[in-house]
């Protein structure tokens, strides 16, 4: 829960209008500086808002704000809930931004070509989007085929990537259940593999090089020659 009221401006009104607390109190409480207050006691600020009273929106106890009036010097608290009520799961397609739904067909793109075990239905709640404009983006009959690239949602900011990597976890034992035969597709190597130092058969290691082989073959070639040019200068000439 915030530290504030949930309109602190419209509960700054109330407690100036009802309630017999200094300026620095209604400001710490409502999370305002002094001189705001002082403007709304005034009429220079939050003209015309209505005040709303922060005890039956059990935001503030009405023990606290007794206190309160009672001690300049006492700092009002928020009142906290007894009890915590769960988010309801979201239902339905997800909202996407504005700026940002010219970038799903490059995401949908991106799922059907990396991840083709998702389906359309999936990928539609994922992206909140229809299921006619992914089939587009698979046939390639979408108005702007042309200029669709594949992107990473996560990267596009779609989606999270916890949200991406549930999905293609569920997809995948879903497959895997209506098809354990099926080769569940070329896998990512660990990293140990893909980044080790290859070893060279054995016989494909470079072997050391023998120098005194190496320059008995080039004294060799050299007296061999010699030797012929002394036989070439007996030789008769015709």
């Amino acid at each position: 829960m915030s530290d504030k009221p949930l309109m602190p401006l419209a509960t700054a009104v109330w407690l100036i209008e009802n309630t017999s607390l200094s300026f620095e109190q209604i400001a710490d409480f409502c999370v305002l500086h002094p001189l705001q207050v002082k403007g709304i006691a005034d009429g220079d600020v939050a003209a015309g808002v209505r005040g709303i009273n922060p005890v039956t929106n059990n935001q503030l106890t009405r023990e606290e704000l007794d206190k309160a009036q009672a001690d300049p010097d006492f700092r009002m608290k928020m009142s906290r809930a007894k009890t915590i009520v769960a988010e309801k799961p979201r239902k339905g397609p997800r909202y996407t931004p504005v700026s940002k739904r010219q970038n799903r067909p490059d995401a949908i793109l991106w799922l059907v070509r990396n991840h083709p075990e998702v389906s359309d239905a999936q990928i539609s709640k994922l992206l909140g989007t229809t299921k006619s404009t992914i089939q587009s983006v698979r046939d390639r009959s979408h108005w702007n085929s042309q200029n669709i690239t594949p992107q990473d949602p996560v990267g596009l900011g779609l989606c999270s990537q916890t949200d991406l990597d549930n999905l293609v976890r569920k997809a995948s034992a879903k497959r895997a259940k209506l098809h354990p035969t099926m080769d569940p597709g070329p896998t990512l190597r660990p990293a140990s593999e893909t980044l080790a130092p290859k070893e060279e058969p054995e016989e494909e290691r470079e072997k050391p090089i023998d120098l005194n082989k190496v320059f008995a073959n080039l004294g060799g070639g050299k007296a061999e020659q010699a030797h012929d040019d002394e036989e070439d200068d007996f030789r008769p000439r015709r």
